[in-house]
Order: structure tokens, then sequence, then C-alpha cells
């Protein structure tokens, strides 16, 4: 009955822009991964900040949970609805509302993708330089802290976010943050909205921090004899202060994958995939000095990309390596997992998680963001097979258990959800009680996203 009375006050607000038709709910109900379908009771497609609110007050007072979803590109079940409610779609809500180039920022809404900001900021000289392997909207990005190939120069959402608007539990809008690269006013609650995965409030604008477009950019890909070879080499090269714009692994059976699905012509053998920007002559002494670190490791088979088309075609094919790795074997899904570890005990992970899957024989291609210690697994199952989902899933867990006991993190970039959920007390301690505190004091009626990330406060 509850609902039935939301939805006839969601229907004046938002006319024929909320539905429950069952295709749309089903299809915001879906996961990238493992998760079964968990689909919310209607689907909204709000235009303003101001419908939001409305939104929000409206499901609050009938004790409707709230979930924000952007492109659906989650892997840890974050945009899933297991406690049914009404989805918030932002896909209308997907424009750049300014652009400062004085100032290097640009406003923008939350629906609007990684990919189209590039393309209207490219006559502006500057880029938003936050990249993760899905083509995910910006307020996604923030609310799951994403990060992506170039964090390892330029940072994650964290470091380039520089203010949001926010919808609150109660409707209220709030905005946090300013124009200025730095502050000490006070708590920092744009930095407490990025990350907290849509269970504190409803982020409607970002404020975005942009970068200039290097003079050169040079990009190129080694391979080597061994992962940990590999690995080795990139420790060194972070250790050496080397100011790299993308250091990527990627194992031999990634590779594979590479040459099957694009023809990509590379030695079947763990590789780096590599990025420098600055001026021509920073770009190439970095460059040599990492050849010379390379060349101590037995890396071999360099190949350079200076030209833009080629450097597009590399960048894109690592970026489409989930997707490549999932297609590469019929009736096939994936528990996708990621952790990051200290720089110093980075080889030790990599190596001991490819071991345990060898040991376990369980297919999972290892790449990653190892200039900043962080690294996936893509874990494959056969969906008609549950003990075999059983396995990935444990071997996920070992995964995970491995990087805590390293002093690493149970994600780097993916985000907690529901499926990394039972990690955060072995992480934080006494500190999950605190966020749980938080989620308690902004959001006491657990309107926002329930279920995910922090402890249940139900009540």
């Amino acid at each position: 009955m509850a609902f039935e009375t939301a939805w006839a006050e969601l229907s004046e607000v938002l006319g024929d822009r909320v539905t429950r038709s069952k295709p749309e709910r089903d299809a915001h109900g879906a996961s990238e991964t493992y998760f079964p379908v968990a689909a919310p009771d209607a689907v909204a497609y709000p235009e303003t900040t101001e419908e939001v609110a409305a939104l929000v007050r409206i499901c609050a007072a009938h004790g409707v949970p709230v979930i924000g979803y952007g492109a659906g590109t989650s892997l840890e079940g974050q945009s899933q609805a297991f406690s049914g409610g009404v989805t918030v779609d932002f896909a209308r809500m997907n424009k750049v509302l300014e652009v400062s180039q004085g100032d290097m920022h640009a406003r923008v809404q939350p629906g609007l993708t990684r990919e189209v900001l590039n393309e209207e900021l490219r006559a502006t000289g500057l880029f938003f330089p936050v990249d993760p392997g899905a083509n995910a909207t910006i307020g996604g990005m923030a609310s799951t802290r994403a990060s992506g190939t170039t964090a390892v120069r330029y940072g994650t959402m964290r470091d380039n976010v520089m203010a949001l608007e926010v919808v609150m539990a109660d409707g209220r809008i709030i905005r946090t943050g300013s124009l200025a690269r730095k502050s000490s006013a006070g708590y920092d609650l744009t930095g407490l909205f990025v990350g907290s995965e849509g269970t504190l409030g409803l982020i409607t604008e970002l404020t975005l921090k942009l970068h200039g477009q290097p003079e050169a950019i040079t990009s190129a890909v080694c391979a080597f004899d061994t992962i940990g070879d590999a690995v080795r080499a990139v420790t060194d090269t972070i250790q050496m202060g080397i100011p790299m714009a993308r250091i990527e692994f990627v194992d031999a059976a990634t590779v594979q994958v590479f040459n099957e699905y694009a023809g990509a012509g590379m030695v079947e053998a763990p590789h780096l995939l590599v990025e420098f920007h600055g001026s021509e002559s920073a770009v190439a002494e970095d460059a040599g000095t990492f050849g010379e670190i390379v060349g101590d490791h037995g890396g071999h088979g360099f190949k350079w990309a200076a030209d833009a088309e080629e450097r597009k075609a590399l960048w894109t094919l690592r970026h489409n390596a989930y997707w490549a790795i999932v297609n590469a074997r019929a009736d096939t899904r994936a528990v996708v997992t990621d952790i990051c570890v200290p720089i110093s005990r980075l080889a030790e992970a990599v190596e001991a998680t490819q071991a345990d899957l060898e040991e376990h024989n369980i297919r999972g291609p290892i790449l990653g963001h190892v200039g900043d210690g962080n690294f996936h697994s893509i874990l494959l199952f056969d969906p008609a097979d549950p003990a075999e989902l059983e396995r990935v899933k444990a071997a996920s867990d070992r995964m995970v258990q491995r990087a805590l006991e390293m002093g690493g993190t149970a994600t780097g970039e993916h985000g907690i959800g529901v499926g990394k959920k039972a990690f955060m007390e072995r992480e934080h301690g006494e500190g999950w009680q605190v966020m749980g505190q938080l989620k308690a004091a902004l959001d006491p009626d657990n309107v926002f996203n329930p279920g995910k990330l922090v402890p249940d406060t139900s009540t």
C-alpha cells in the first residue's frame, strides 16, 4: 500500500518519466557480473535537481528505497534493488553545464559519461583524466570513487572532484566544496559523498578538476618472461619516481584474448602497457630511463605508439579487456575482483594470486593498474554450474584476504556494494561502525541504497 501511494505521487511529479514496465525494471536490476537480477518496483527519469528532491521526499515519506543509477556498469551490485524501491536513472541529466578554461574546471550533471565529456572538452585543450574500463557516468564514478589507467599520474575521482550538489534523505539540496583548488574550511563533505555508493545522498551535479593536454604523448608495450619480472619492473619504476601517465599490466591469458579478439599480434606473454606525458624532452628522457629498467628485468619486444591512432587502439584494447575475456568462452560469466596492496608487496600479491588460481584450476586472467598497486582478476565460470561459481567466489575471497594481510584493501576502485561487504569490518574494524553511524545520522530511515556498503541501519 505504501508503494502504491508513493507511485501515485511520483506519477503526478514525473508523469510518464516514471515507469513500472517489467523490461525496464529488469534491465535496471541486472548485473554486469554474477549477481541475479534484483529489479526495483519502478524506474524514474528525472530531469532536474528539484525533481530528484521531490522524488526523494515522496519515497522517504512512504518508506520506499531509492537507488541511484548511472550506466549500470558497477561490479559489486551497487545499483541493484535488492530491497525493491525506485531506481533513479540519471540518463536525462547528462549535460555539461559549464567549462572554465581559465580555472580548468567543468560543472556537469551526473548522467554524463566520461567519453562524452572528453569529446566536448577536445577543442579547449583540456581533458578529464579518470578513465575506468567502462564508459561509466560521472555520477557513478564519483559514487564508487572510481579510478582507471591514469590514476598513477592524475589520481582517482577523490582527487578530481572539487564540489558537489547533493539531495539529502529529507529532500534538502546541499552544495559541498568550492571552486578553490584547496580549502581548510570544515569537514570534507565532498570527500564523504565521493565513494559513498549512493548510501548517503544522490549526487545531482559535480564540479570536476580538468587538466591540460600534454605537449607530447608516447605509448609503448613490452613483454616479459614471467609475471614477477613485469611487476618488479613496475615497482622499480615507481620507486625511482618516474612520472608515468599509465603503467598497466596484463598477463599471458589476457594477451591471448587480445590476439583472438582484436588481432593484436602480441607475443603471448605477460606485458606492460605504458604511456608518458610531458614535454618532448621529458617524455624522451622518462621513456629512456624506463627502457633501462625494463631491460634489467628481462623485458623485450618494445613497440612504440607515438601516433594518436595507434595509442587509441592500444588503450581501447585495454579498456575492452573485460568484455573480450568474458566473450572468449561461450556461456560464461565472471566474478570480477580487484584489490590494492602497498607497492612493495605487489609482485608477491600477483604471484600468489596466479599460483592460487592454478592450484584450484580456475581460469582467471590477471590485469590491472599496477602503478598504484591495484590489480584485478576476472574469474570465469559457467552460470549453469553453481559449484563452479562457489569455487571462483572462494578464490576471490582468498585474494581479498591476502591483500588485507599485506596491509592493503579489499577494493582499489570497484567499491563494496554487497559483493565485498563481508570484508568491511575486517579491513576497518570499529571504523566500519562509525560509517554506519554516519549513515544513520544522514539517512535515519535507510532510504538510500539499503543493504550496501555499511552495517544494516534498518529501523
